[in-house]
């Protein structure tokens, strides 16, 4: 098992830059994928990003793509999201995961597999 801790979500104006941090404890060796997804109210949870184990296979939506930057500390079992340039419609509850199957695969990862936090809750106004 693992347990998955999401911080670092607020209320910011659209443009300004959040840091979400997603802290992992328990079974923690086995080398998981981790990815965020996002939730948005009314709307299905989406994939944002995910990253291998090893950091080198990374995947984004495409409407995140070079304004966010996924990463993550192993020696400290934490997944990092920075999102820069945000916009209103980066408004939603993200999720950190974490899967054992390959960051790639868990693009299309579904709310009954893997490992999930509780959600952090980002707020972007216009």
């Amino acid at each position: 098992q693992v347990q998955l801790a999401e911080s670092g979500g607020g209320l910011v104006q659209a443009g300004d830059s959040l840091r979400l941090s997603c802290a992992a404890s328990g079974r923690t060796d086995s080398g998981y994928a981790m990815g965020w997804f996002r939730q948005a109210p009314g709307k299905e949870r989406e994939f944002v990003a995910t990253i291998s184990w090893n950091g080198v296979s990374i995947y984004y939506k495409d409407s995140v793509k070079g304004r966010f930057l996924i990463t993550r500390d192993n020696a400290k079992n934490t997944v990092y999201l920075q999102m820069n340039s945000l916009k209103t419609e980066d408004k939603a509850v993200y999720y950190c995961a974490a899967s054992r199957q390959s960051s790639r695969v868990m693009v299309s990862m579904k709310s009954d597999s893997g490992f999930w936090g509780q959600g952090t809750q980002v707020t972007v106004s216009s």
